[in-house]
């Protein structure tokens, strides 16, 4: 599984070069995302029998954290889904990118986009699912604003990334209390724990933070305004992102972490509830639309807020049939969305009220639209009218005094899913032919495709459900309840309260399809209302953060480095002193008769010269002063038995005054300019410092808080580096990391000084 997420990123990377080479193959790149989704494939058959597939590389074995990765019922249908809907997306853009300027970046970006999805849903680590749930968030902002000529594009692209990054930072939160309560970041460890950490002090941090990252992601009330607002993202963004994979990903956080929270009352009110708010919300705000990606963008918001609230409900069928419906949201909505954009890019319009009569021009295209839209209905013999059965059952079985309440809810947001879905078939391809700004005509075979396989796929599992019911639903809602759960997949269980009110839901969706033209004059008389709704606040929001930013630049950037540095002390000595109040922190030596005179003489050498540096009338000779300081030191490490020590600050000394010397020396004549006023300040804040590393060595000067190292050095320097000289041995191997540090900034000196000298040398000229 490893090499599947890293041979997704290697194909990413290689995806600019193969498109430059022969634009022609493009489609050829579809092969990556179809060998990895026959890869999965192949664990069907095993991991239906209850096998569960690990691999694990250690990453920071200090911190706990590995790069372990593990296969089971759940992970495994969103990496085909993943995979398997990736290919038809790619297959898909070919078509619909072909000649864009950036049309081989467009492939690198969707690539990775895949890898960094494949990685959270295979991640066993909480901390790796955070690296590729921020790697989701960076792929997606860059494919959301991949148009970024245009304003509207950078503006939605900023705006989903803001808040799912916002969210991911919660959601580190919780996952780090997590590891913390269950004392281990793996989540199958956690996940066997089950609910035992409920009484742990983290445990209801932890959940509400998580909470917040995974409705984030999935656009949950109050946050799902970002999510209509990227489609400004190209069709096939949309297609693959907001429908199939990254908008899901909250959803598989909440299903992954199910046996831990799922008991939990702040689970059941707080998820349940939100669920339920986002699922009205979604559909109230898509019957007040006429574009077809917003359409379909706000019923998939609804949708959404539909499998969250059935992750809520907490029950073992609340959970299969979450899972059923995640799949089938999967497959229709990812087809609508190509076919939407099909549609959009024959016509160049996807405004309904400027569509009609498409049926003549493109009946292929309408007839996938159609049986695409019919599966958003759930009607007829398809997956997704099982699993609104399965919802409905699950809700009415819910909580006693909510059943009522929730069924309603799922009940008339069906309604308007019947009605909407009516809209996107019957719209544009029926009634009189209207003028496009492009001439109607079929689309190509590569923007067809997609949305042919992705529909059909919904029957086929419909009138064939044992499939899906043994190798996908069955096994995937097993690893969410962390049980055995047994699922039954049909299209009749007889005349049931369910079947009722889906019949009475596609009857009344129906009637409100006629009247919805007349629903829409009204509700535009509510649009001024939503300026205050979440995505006001949030516009207000960027405002009120744009005003404070340029306040406090005007006040802290304003380009003098001496007060930068002022700055910068006083925090230091007011954060760090502070600490420092209680006088018997400081371990005041026992006796001061054993200064010998020339350690005195050497103290006293490096005060005064460090009086003259500040108090010098040049530069040279402030610079020769400073040496004088360095100097001393070095000194005082030879006197304490470190010649190698010494030896390097000599180096270092002797090598930073000729620098500075032959920097110095191309510059202006020095010229105090500072008032006395600033100068005091300086001075005082000089002295603070001074008195708060003198604190700082006093408290610590007795202090042994680890046992000496010397020892392992002398040891393991020529078992373990090969080396007989210890003090080379320590800067290049056990240090290596700091020495190269240093060698940086050394080098970056140089790189300026260099600067310097160059340009002085052309001014001269």
């Amino acid at each position: 599984m490893t090499n599947a997420i890293l041979i997704g990123f290697v194909g990413a990377l290689a995806a600019p070069l193969f498109h430059r080479v022969g634009k022609r193959w493009a489609a050829l790149l579809a092969l990556l995302p179809a060998g990895l989704f026959i890869y999965f494939a192949g664990f069907l058959p095993s991991i239906a029998s209850g096998a569960v597939v690990e691999t694990r590389t250690e990453w920071v074995r200090e911190l706990g954290v590995s790069l372990a990765f593990r296969l089971d019922g759940l992970s495994l249908v969103f990496a085909l889904l993943i995979t398997g809907i990736g290919a038809l997306v790619v297959l898909y853009a070919t078509g619909y990118m072909r000649g864009h300027e950036n049309e081989g970046r467009f492939y690198l970006l969707l690539l990775a986009f895949m890898s960094s999805m494949l990685g959270l849903v295979l991640a066993n680590n909480l901390l790796a699912v955070f690296l590729f749930w921020e790697l989701t968030s960076v792929t997606s902002y860059l494919l959301i604003g991949f148009e970024h000529q245009q304003p509207e594009s950078r503006s939605a692209a900023l705006q989903a990334f803001l808040v799912t990054g916002g969210g991911g930072l919660a959601m580190l939160g919780g996952l780090v209390l997590l590891g913390m309560a269950g004392g281990t970041y793996e989540i199958a460890d956690l996940v066997e724990q089950g609910t035992a950490l409920a009484g742990h002090a983290l445990y209801a941090p932890a959940l509400l933070l998580i909470m917040i990252g995974a409705f984030t992601k999935s656009a949950q009330f109050p946050f799902h305004f970002w999510l209509p607002n990227a489609m400004a993202a190209p069709t096939p963004v949309s297609a693959y992102l907001h429908s199939a994979t990254m908008v899901k990903a909250g959803v598989y956080l909440l299903a992954r972490l199910f046996p831990v929270f799922h008991t939990s009352p702040w689970w059941q009110w707080g998820v349940m509830g939100v669920g339920l708010v986002t699922m009205l919300v979604g559909a109230f705000l898509a019957l007040n639309s006429s574009d077809l990606k917003r359409i379909l963008a706000y019923l998939t918001v609804s949708s959404l807020g539909t499998m969250v609230m059935l992750l809520g409900i907490g029950s073992e069928e609340a959970a299969l049939a979450a899972v059923v419906y995640l799949i089938a949201h999967a497959l229709y909505k990812g087809a609508l969305f190509m076919a939407a954009g099909a549609i959009d890019h024959a016509t160049g319009t996807r405004n309904v009220d400027h569509l009609g009569g498409l049926a003549s021009q493109m009946p292929l295209l309408a007839i996938i639209t159609g049986l695409g839209a019919f599966s958003l209905a759930s009607l007829g013999p398809l997956l997704s009218f099982i699993g609104k059965e399965l919802a409905l059952e699950a809700v009415l079985a819910g909580p006693s005094n909510l059943g009522l309440v929730l069924a309603a809810a799922v009940v008339l947001s069906s309604v308007v899913t019947v009605a909407l879905a009516l809209v996107v078939a019957v719209r544009p391809f029926f009634g009189p032919l209207k003028p496009t700004p492009h001439t109607p005509h079929e689309p190509s075979a590569a923007l067809w495709l997609g949305p042919a396989v992705l529909s059909v796929l919904g029957v086929v599992m419909g009138i064939f459900p044992q499939i899906a019911e043994r190798y996908l639903v069955q096994p995937a809602a097993s690893a969410v309840v962390g049980a055995p759960v047994e699922a039954h997949l049909a299209l009749w269980h007889g005349l049931t309260p369910a079947l009722g009110l889906s019949l009475a839901a596609a009857v009344l969706g129906v009637l409100l399809y006629w009247a919805w033209d007349r629903w829409r004059k009204q509700a535009a008389r509510l649009q001024p209302a939503l300026r205050w709704g979440p995505e006001g606040i949030y516009a207000w929001s960027i405002v009120i953060m744009n005003w404070v930013s340029n306040l406090l630049t005007k006040i802290l950037q304003h380009g003098y480095l001496r007060w930068y540095l002022v700055v910068i002390m006083l925090a230091a000595v007011v954060l760090t002193g502070s600490l420092m109040i209680n006088p018997s922190l400081l371990q005041w030596p026992e006796q001061w008769t054993d200064v010998r005179f020339y350690e005195a003489g050497l103290a006293a050498l490096s005060i005064i010269a460090a009086i003259a540096t500040v108090r010098a009338k040049s530069r040279l000779g402030a610079v020769a002063a400073m040496g004088v300081v360095g100097y001393s030191i070095a000194l005082t490490y030879l006197m304490f038995g470190a010649p190698d020590l010494a030896m390097t600050q000599f180096l270092i000394e002797s090598i930073t005054v000729v620098l500075f010397v032959f920097a110095f020396y191309h510059l202006p004549s020095f010229d105090l300019k500072s008032p006395p006023g600033p100068r005091l300040i300086h001075l005082v804040v000089s002295v603070l410092v001074g008195v708060l590393m003198t604190g700082l060595v006093l408290s610590v000067i007795k202090v042994d808080l680890f046992a000496s190292v010397s020892q392992y050095f002398i040891e393991n320097s020529l078992p373990l580096a090969h080396g007989r000289n210890i003090v080379n041995v320590i800067l290049v191997d056990f240090r290596g990391f700091d020495t190269w540090g240093e060698i940086t900034v050394l080098g970056a000196a140089a790189v300026g000084v260099y600067a310097i000298l160059k340009y002085r040398r052309k001014v001269q000229q």
